[in-house]
């Protein structure tokens, strides 16, 4: 008797709930029910990787650049994805306006002569707060070292070796500055590797407006490309 009279209550009060809930306007019935669970946070983006490369020329544009005003010298201008320095009576260059990376990092770009018989992409670069140039294809059209290096140039000091350029043909330019030394190759070729320590860097006179970072032809019509520039992990420092 006492369980008959307990299912008979469980019918009466599931039916009074039945009643009530259909009873109640939709709004009160969304209120009765178990409030959305909160979206979960969304995953922060991941940071940017510090040493990646970063292009310095979009391949269509000049944004970043601008010419210096030597004095003499040709047009610069965007043709085929490239940036081509045309000849003047002396120098034409280009040089970045943005932000540099002084020391501890790897710059590469392509270089190609188009007409001339002098350097066609010779790079000002920072070697900590001190500039030097790389020269690609100067005195005459061969020569490659560093200007300067305790006050010589790349005529004059260790780092002076001679390389046959082929006019229309790129170059790959590769320029390594850590706290040990400064390192150049030329198409995979290592062609400088020269010491830091207890030697002093500058650039000739003629390269001052191309600093911190510039690239420059004499008496040549140059082109560069794919100019790149990356900070160097610690284990990168080396090799």
């Amino acid at each position: 008797m006492t369980r008959c009279r307990q299912a008979v209550a469980l019918f009466v009060a599931v039916t009074v709930a039945a009643l009530l809930l259909a009873m109640c306007p939709l709004g009160n019935r969304l209120a009765l029910a178990d409030p959305p669970k909160a979206d979960a946070p969304s995953a922060k983006p991941p940071a940017a990787d510090p040493y990646q490369w970063k292009d310095l020329f979009d391949g269509k544009t000049l944004a970043g650049w601008k010419s210096p005003q030597f004095g003499g010298e040709g047009k610069v201008v965007v043709r085929d994805g490239m940036i081509v320095m045309e000849q003047g009576r002396m120098m034409t260059g280009i040089v970045w306006t943005g932000r540099v990376i002084r020391n501890n990092y790897e710059l590469t770009l392509e270089g190609m002569r188009l007409a001339g018989s002098d350097f066609f992409c010779t790079t000002t670069f920072p070697v900590g707060d001190d500039p030097c140039s790389l020269v690609v294809g100067g005195w005459g059209g061969m020569l490659v070292g560093l200007s300067n290096v305790d006050g010589s140039d790349a005529s004059e000091n260790e780092t002076t070796t001679t390389m046959t350029f082929k006019e229309n043909q790129w170059y790959k330019v590769r320029i390594r500055v850590t706290d040990a030394a400064i390192e150049a190759w030329i198409d995979d070729k290592q062609m400088i590797n020269q010491p830091r320590a207890e030697h002093k860097f500058d650039i000739r006179i003629e390269c001052e407006l191309c600093r911190p970072l510039g690239i420059c032809t004499w008496d040549s019509t140059g082109a560069v490309r794919n100019i790149r520039v990356r900070a160097l992990k610690p284990t990168d420092k080396k090799g």
